[in-house]
């Protein structure tokens, strides 16, 4: 789905997130990135995903990685589902689309028989450099600690 492919550099963010702060990506630089995208806020898949991020943060630190989430919900939304599910990690509101789009992660999906247009469940793993390392296409919403440490079978 996406353009982008390892060893391109990871295009800019600029974007609120959960708590009304701005992010910037290039604000980043020296640390290692597990930037995940993902449809919605609190829905079933998603938050799989995300609790499974959350009960292996300590893991993804002490392995050097920043954890950022990014979906269009609105920093409300982002709030709410931080809070409920306590995440430790930052979740960034795109809700035009810009960033999915940079990222080549926004397009038709079929789902319950229908095509819509969606953010498709896709990790970047970004190096110290700014530059894309890994792309986990297929993401295990249970694993996906363990797909970007490379843990997982």
């Amino acid at each position: 789905m996406t353009h982008l492919k390892i060893g391109d550099k990871a295009p800019s963010i600029k974007l609120f997130d959960q708590d009304g702060e701005i992010f910037e990506l290039k604000n980043l630089k020296g640390k290692k990135i597990a930037l995940y995208f993902y449809p919605n806020d609190d829905t079933e898949t998603c938050t799989k995903e995300a609790c499974n991020l959350r009960d292996n943060y300590s893991m993804l630190l002490k392995k050097g990685f920043t954890v950022i989430g990014i979906s269009h919900a609105p920093v409300e939304s982002k709030k709410k589902f931080s809070i409920k599910y306590s995440l430790p990690f930052a979740l960034l509101s795109d809700p035009n689309y810009i960033v999915c789009k940079k990222y080549g992660v926004f397009g038709d999906k079929l789902f319950m028989g229908k095509m819509i247009q969606t953010i498709h469940r896709i990790t970047f793993i970004v190096n110290e450099k700014g530059i894309i390392e890994k792309i986990i296409h297929r993401v295990k919403s249970g694993f996906a600690a363990q797909q970007i440490t490379g843990d997982v079978l």
